[in-house]
C-alpha cells in the first residue's frame, strides 16, 4: 500500500463527529534532532520529502503549528510545491504574540488563544486577516488541545495536519491526541534540539508502520494504535 491510499484510508478509519483526524507530520535527524537548538531553524529535509510535505498538506483540510514556529520559521504554510488546495491554517498561540508582519497572515489563520490574552494584539491581528478563537470558557495558560480540536470540527475540519515545533508535537502525543504519524528522517546526525519529553499515560504503539525512501531521506508512516 503506499503513501497516498493509506494516507486515504486512514483519515477515513480515524474521523468522527467530535474531533478532526490528527496526522503527525515533522522532520528529523537519525539521532532525533529536529533543530539546532529551540527557536533555530533546521532545513533536514531533501528536496524530494520537501515536496512531499506540500503534498501532503494539499491532502489535509487544516495545517496547525505552534507560536515558536511562526516566530523562527516565519512559515506560510500553504501549497507550493504540489497540486491542490491550500489547508486553512491554525496557530496555537496562547498570549498572541504572532506577530503582524507574519506571512501566514495572509491565509487568514485561525489563531487560537487564552481568555487572559490581550485585547489589543486581538485587534491588530484580526486587522491584519486573522480569524481569533479565544478560550473564554477556561482560566488556562495555555490553549486546550481538546478544546480547539472540538472547535475545529464544529467549522468543518474533518483532517488536520500537525507541523510543529516541538512542544506542540510533544503536547499532541503526551494527550494522545494522535491518529497517524509520518516522520521525515534524515539519515545525519546533528546534536541538537530534540522532542521536549513529557510524560505519557501509556506507551503509544504503532501499526501499519512502513518505511520508503524519497530522496536522500527515509519516510516512515504509520497509525497510532488507540
Amino acid at each position: 500500500m503506499g503513501l497516498d491510499e493509506w494516507l486515504a484510508g486512514s483519515q477515513q478509519r480515524s474521523g468522527n463527529s467530535s474531533r478532526p483526524s490528527v496526522t503527525l507530520c515533522y522532520a528529523q535527524s537519525l539521532d532525533g534532532s529536529i533543530a539546532l537548538r529551540r527557536g533555530e531553524r533546521l532545513a533536514l529535509s531533501g528536496p524530494e520529502s520537501h515536496r512531499l510535505t506540500h503534498q501532503l498538506r494539499a491532502k489535509h483540510d487544516a495545517i496547525l503549528v505552534g507560536i515558536g514556529t511562526v516566530i523562527s520559521d516565519d512559515p506560510q504554510l500553504n501549497v507550493r510545491l504540489a497540486e491542490g488546495s491550500d489547508p486553512q491554517i491554525v496557530v496555537l498561540d496562547s498570549n498572541l504574540r504572532t506577530p503582524i508582519s507574519a506571512r501566514l497572515l495572509k491565509g487568514r489563520p485561525h489563531i487560537f488563544c487564552v481568555a487572559s490574552a490581550s485585547r489589543e494584539a486581538q485587534e491588530n491581528l484580526e486587522g491584519a486577516g486573522a480569524i481569533l478563537e479565544r478560550q473564554t470558557d477556561m482560566v488556562e495558560t495555555r490553549v486546550s488541545l481538546p478544546a480547539m480540536l472540538a472547535r475545529l470540527r464544529e467549522i468543518g475540519i474533518r483532517s488536520l495536519m500537525v507541523e510543529g515545533g516541538g512542544e506542540i508535537i510533544s503536547s499532541f502525543l503526551s494527550e494522545n491526541l494522535v491518529d497517524r504519524v509520518i516522520i521525515t528522517i534524515a539519515p545525519e546526525f546533528v546534536g541538537g534540539y530534540k522532542i521536549p519529553g513529557q510524560p505519557f499515560e501509556k506507551m503509544l504503539m504503532l501499526k501499519n508502520e512502513k518505511v520508503e525512501k524519497y530522496g536522500k531521506d527515509f519516510i516512515l508512516w504509520a497509525d497510532v494504535e488507540k
